[in-house]
């Protein structure tokens, strides 16, 4: 009879001890695959976790972003281009610059591929005598933003349209002007279209109208003495000299001035919440390492008390097996059977069962919540659960190949 034939006979003469060598090793291999598994589902959803708190941070920055353009509304733009020849000194005392620069610098600063600036608004701004209402004011005449990034951008304000009018907080309630009504600004007739918040500072005096207007009333077709725009909030230190540069070479006859306050207060505020929004996000994936960790350790240390359980249980079952078949083997090893023989039926029995057994148990494995398709995972479990087998039924198969078959059939017969 074949050595296979052998194990065959074997395993059909003890089929329940050969059942519950299978179940063991399908117990090892079951914990193995639960305990890869748990950790697998845990990436996945950790990659779903932190996929929706990268979502959600992106969403919470799209959102700063646009508080932020808002809290720019407030404050004002914080960066102003004036004509090169302009005196700063007579600029502050005057709160406007005499010298004028041509309109078309805006156009040619929005052609251009700056990145330092955005929302430039060309302005032209004089203190004028309001002769209907007997005051001084501030006159600016603007147009609407010109992108120089992106087209789709919300305006930071709203043009005044032609023969309306924008008035300061100060001067609407010392003038009782209400929006809707009509008034008169140097013979013009304007539509006072909205009153601004007060804000503390010129604006509360000044009067915005039109462009195009401001020039004609002005005497200043095509001119204006300042750009307004707002900086990049770059990563540099030096932002202010970061933006004269870029814009010197586009218009090299003008200067640029920054209001720090402004500036600083909303690159310090983006700044802020990136920095928390990206802390959070950071910690959360800090958090899930750490639990995956703990996880890993203990899978580490329930895997391999399992396997070793599974293999004392083999070993126990082998030997048992061994011990009600010694006048069998005494028999066989009587008529020629090799103790080498003998060796290979026990460790070829095993070996099955470990290969039923690591079948049982990744079939099992598959009802899981996240079972494994690793074609390596798989191979290796084909080729270690029958070598745990086989391994842990050497001592008892080695036992059983060595004895002495004549000792073995007297005791039989005792």
């Amino acid at each position: 009879m074949t050595l296979w034939g052998l194990v065959l006979r074997e395993i059909g003469h003890r089929r329940v001890n050969f059942a519950l060598s299978v179940a063991s090793a399908a117990i090892a291999v079951g914990s193995l695959l639960a305990s890869l598994g748990m950790l697998r589902q845990h990436d996945l959803q950790t990659e779903i976790i932190v996929s929706a708190k990268q979502a959600e941070m992106e969403k919470r920055l799209a959102e700063l972003q646009d508080d932020f353009r808002k809290l720019t509304l407030q404050m004002g733009f914080n960066v102003l281009i004036l004509p090169k020849d302009q005196n700063l000194g007579d600029l502050y005392a005057d709160d406007f610059a005499v010298k004028t620069m041509p309109e078309e610098y805006a156009e040619r600063l929005a052609k251009s591929r700056v990145v330092t600036i955005n929302h430039v608004v060309p302005s032209l701004q004089q203190k004028v005598k309001w002769p209907e209402k007997e005051r001084t004011i501030l006159l600016m005449g603007v147009r609407g933003v010109i992108y120089l990034q992106s087209a789709k951008q919300k305006p930071l304000i709203e043009p005044v349209k032609s023969g309306s009018m924008v008035v300061g907080h100060e001067l609407a309630q010392s003038l009782g002007l209400k929006p809707g009504e009509h008034t008169e600004l140097m013979g013009r007739s304007f539509l006072v279209d909205r009153i601004n918040p007060e804000r503390g500072n010129k604006d509360d005096i000044t009067v915005w109208i039109d462009l195009a207007e401001a020039q004609q009333m002005l005497g200043k077709p095509g001119r204006i003495n300042g750009i307004l725009a707002l900086d990049c909030t770059c990563d540099t230190l030096d932002r202010l000299a970061l933006i004269r540069a870029e814009i010197s070479k586009i218009l090299p006859d003008t200067q640029v001035i920054e209001f720090v306050s402004q500036a600083l207060a909303r690159a310090e505020a983006r700044g802020r919440a990136e920095t928390e929004a990206r802390e959070a996000l950071a910690a959360e994936v800090a958090g899930r390492l750490q639990l995956r960790r703990q996880r890993e350790a203990s899978a580490a240390l329930l895997v391999p008390l399992v396997a070793l359980g599974s293999g004392l249980w083999i070993a126990m079952l082998t030997l048992a097996n061994v011990h009600e078949r010694r006048a069998e083997i005494g028999i066989l090893r009587a008529v020629g059977l090799r103790s080498g023989q003998v060796l290979s039926v026990f460790l070829a029995r095993a070996a099955l069962a470990g290969v039923a057994g690591a079948a049982l148990g990744f079939a099992v494995s598959r009802f899981g919540p996240a079972p494994l398709n690793d074609a390596r995972t798989l191979a290796a479990i084909l080729i270690g659960a029958p070598l745990l087998a086989a391994v842990s039924s050497w001592l008892p198969a080695l036992a059983a190949a060595k004895q002495d078959p004549a000792e073995a059939l007297r005791h039989h017969e005792a």
